[in-house]
Parts: C-alpha cells; sequence; structure tokens
C-alpha cells in the first residue's frame, strides 16, 4: 500500500523515492516551456487573487477574457471594494460559481479595512480573508510573495495519489492530511511559485485524469503508480451518488395586460446568501409533489412576493446541471392580478421591460429564458 512516508522519502513494497528530486526535475520540466497566460506575465498579488478565485473549477480558456475584462473595470483592490454588488456579479455573469464574486467584493473591502489596502505577504494572514482558503492561500503567497507555501487542488491530488500509489480515498480526512503533508514537504524555499505553477500544470496538461501521458512526465522515474501500472486507479474516490432532479416553475409575470416594447415584467433578486445569492432572476420555485406547474407558480409567487398572479401561456424549458443536483427550468407567461411585491424570500424586486435586461446579473439558466423571451417578442411583433 503507497503511503506518504518520512520526511525525506515515501515507499511502496520496499521502493523508496527521495522526496527531494521532485523540484528539480519539475523547475526543468517548467523551464524547458509552459503556457504563457496573463496572470503569469505579473508578480501584482491582487492580479494573481484574482485569476486564482476565477480558475476555481473553471477552464483556462474560459477565465482570460473574464480576467482581462475585470483588471480594465476593476484595477486594484480599491477599485473592487468600492464598487456595489451588482455590478461586480454582472462582470462575473456568466462565469459561474458566483459565491466567488461575491467574496472577493467582500474580501476587498477586508484588505482595505485591515491591511491597508494591500493583500498580506503570507499564506496564514491571506486565510483570514473571505473566499481564500488553504490552497488558494498557498498559491498567492508562493507565486507573488515567495513564501514557500504548499497548494493543494484537485490537480495535485492527483498528481500526488499517482506518485505514492496512494490506495486510500482521497476524500477522508486522513488521506488529505497525508497529501497535505507531502506538498508542505516538497515545495521548495526557492522558487516556491514556479514549482507550485509546475505542479499544476502537470496536473492539468499531462498528469490528465483519464489520459497521463506518462511518456511525457518529468516526474516518471518517481511515479509508483506507473511502476505498478495503478495510474489509471488513482487517486481513489467514492462511487458516484445518483444526481437528483427537479422541476422548477418561473413566472414572466407581466405588470398589466400590456405585452408590447413597452410592457413591464418582475424579476427578483436572490438572497445575497446561498445558491446564486445576490443575482437576479423570474422569480419561482421547485414543484412540490401533487401540484402542476402552474400550481406551482401561483404558490411560489405567494409565498416569496405576497402577490397574486394568474398563469397564462407556456414559454421554454431549460434543463441546467448544478455541481449536486439537475433542474428542468419551465417558464411561464403570467399576469399581475393582485399585491404589492414583498421581500419575503428575496432580496428586491423590479419591473422592467425587455430593454432593461442588461443591467442586471443573470445566471445562465435565466439568460436563455430572456433570449427565448427576446425570440417571442420578434415572432409576435408590437
Amino acid at each position: 500500500m503507497g503511503k506518504v512516508g518520512a520526511v525525506s522519502s515515501w515507499g511502496y513494497n520496499g521502493v523508496m523515492n527521495d522526496l527531494r528530486e521532485i523540484a528539480p526535475l519539475l523547475l526543468a520540466w517548467w523551464d524547458a516551456g509552459h503556457e504563457s497566460l496573463p496572470w503569469r506575465e505579473t508578480k501584482d498579488p491582487y492580479h494573481i487573487w484574482v485569476s486564482e478565485i476565477m480558475l476555481q473549477q473553471t477552464q483556462v480558456a474560459t477565465v482570460i477574457p473574464y480576467y482581462e475584462r475585470w483588471l480594465v473595470r476593476f484595477p486594484t483592490v480599491e477599485t473592487l471594494a468600492e464598487a456595489s454588488l451588482d455590478e461586480v456579479l454582472k462582470l462575473w455573469e456568466g462565469l459561474g460559481y458566483y459565491s466567488r464574486a461575491r467574496n472577493l467584493h467582500a474580501a476587498a473591502k477586508m484588505v482595505l479595512e485591515r491591511f491597508n489596502g494591500r493583500l498580506p505577504p503570507t499564506a496564514a494572514d491571506l486565510q483570514s480573508l473571505k473566499g481564500i482558503g488553504r490552497y488558494t492561500a498557498g498559491a498567492i503567497a508562493s507565486i507573488a510573495f515567495d513564501e514557500p507555501a504548499p497548494i493543494l487542488d484537485g490537480n495535485v491530488i492527483r498528481v500526488f495519489s499517482r506518485l505514492t500509489d496512494l490506495d486510500e480515498d482521497v476524500t477522508t480526512t486522513a488521506a488529505k492530511k497525508r497529501l497535505w503533508q507531502l506538498a508542505t514537504e516538497v515545495v521548495p524555499t526557492k522558487r516556491p511559485g514556479d514549482f507550485n505553477q509546475a505542479l499544476m500544470e502537470l496536473g492539468q496538461q499531462v498528469c490528465a485524469p483519464a489520459r497521463p501521458l506518462c511518456l511525457l512526465c518529468p516526474l516518471q522515474s518517481l511515479c509508483l503508480a506507473r511502476q505498478c501500472g495503478t495510474q489509471l486507479e488513482r487517486p481513489v474516490r467514492p462511487p458516484r451518488k445518483n444526481t437528483p432532479h427537479y422541476d422548477v416553475a418561473a413566472g414572466i409575470i407581466w405588470q398589466t395586460e400590456e405585452r408590447g416594447e413597452n410592457g413591464r415584467f418582475l424579476i427578483a433578486q436572490r438572497p445575497l446568501e446561498g445558491l446564486l445569492g445576490g443575482l437576479w432572476e423570474f422569480p419561482g420555485g421547485k414543484q412540490e409533489p401533487g401540484e402542476t406547474l402552474p400550481q406551482t407558480l401561483v404558490r411560489e409567487i405567494e409565498e416569496e412576493l405576497a402577490l397574486t398572479i394568474r398563469v397564462d401561456s407556456f414559454l421554454v424549458s431549460i434543463k441546467h446541471a448544478f455541481t449536486h443536483f439537475r433542474i428542468t427550468v419551465h417558464a411561464f407567461h403570467a399576469t399581475h392580478v393582485a399585491g404589492v411585491p414583498q421581500h419575503l424570500s428575496v432580496a428586491n424586486h423590479a419591473w422592467v421591460t425587455l430593454a432593461d435586461l442588461d443591467n442586471y446579473a443573470f445566471a445562465l439558466t435565466n439568460r436563455k429564458i430572456i433570449a427565448a423571451l427576446r425570440n417571442w417578442r420578434l415572432e409576435i411583433g408590437d
């Protein structure tokens, strides 16, 4: 069984490999040529912080245009801290995992209040900021400040699990502790930022999940999983659970019977905390057993906004997958019948025209509803 061992080595069935060999091999591979990315052209801690947050669970190609637009609008911590949350979420729109944007905004305010507008140079202090965990703190501290701080994300877990042929479930506390121990031991005191970036790039481009390119790996001579032929079995994770599915009803609730170009309908802002917090949406909610979708919509609008509505016609269904569940959103035209909007389960509301929607930040499913609404508007004309 592969285990992370003493400070200088790990072993498998008597085969020992020296941890000290990892850094020179990996840095030589990095120096021979690595991917050129905008955030690698700077040592600005704020820029590196923004990139690390955006890169969480998001592909590099997707991040680049968002990163560049972000720094044009928010070039410093101060400009981010002084912006409104609505503006921050609008610029983040489409990147997903919106808690990252909310946390960036909140942490920027903390940097101004606690650290005089400058990101602290140590991983320990960085972790005191909202949204910065141990991995992100280690990445920022090592890349921007040359602190030999360890990192451990999904890519690095895969690399280390294969290097050590770790046959434990990597989601357990014990296995994570072993892997953090290894990450701490291998990060060098010189060029820790380059080393950590090389480690991440190795996991992204070479030590891939399904098809690892072992012959191109600079660490192949040290990899115990390769020696044992178990690289496709590492890392060990628990079986995936069945993903639940929910049907959701959403309403384009028209203020009056007027549905021409100047017709107004209701949008609501989600509570600031929780899933998609602070984003705007067409209000509605999850279907309960025994309900039809129109009945769901009527109930949800009464519970969320204290409004009485009449459901009119179906517009579109949108399927979407979140990390732990899937939904199908069924959008309906509806008409406001009675009541004044109250914020019972929403943060805010607005009566808007179709032209106004570009001023608000929406999640992907609602942006697809907007596209369907615009197509409907073109089809019916004035």
